[in-house]
């Protein structure tokens, strides 16, 4: 359990300027990395303390689809690369 949130800058150091241009250009992969902040921050705030815990069914699904959406901005950014 990591109690720090996961931005993409963070994740992907070495292709901020990609996720910048992508998230200003690409409609599907700004709604995307939109999607992973947005349920990054809601499993953080509630692995921490600052929002009610949720269930630990709710918790895993909402991890994988945090997962899910990790794998599909990467396949975008390595797919960019190319």
């Amino acid at each position: 359990m990591s109690h720090l949130p996961q931005d993409l800058h963070d994740i992907f150091p070495a292709a901020a300027d990609q996720l910048r241009h992508l998230k200003e250009t690409d409609r599907h992969f700004r709604t995307l990395a939109d999607r992973y902040a947005v349920l990054d921050d809601e499993i953080r705030r509630s692995e921490t303390g600052v929002t009610p815990a949720m269930d630990d069914a709710h918790a895993e699904g909402l991890k994988k689809e945090r997962l899910a959406l990790l794998d599909q901005i990467a396949a975008i950014l390595e797919g960019e690369k190319a």
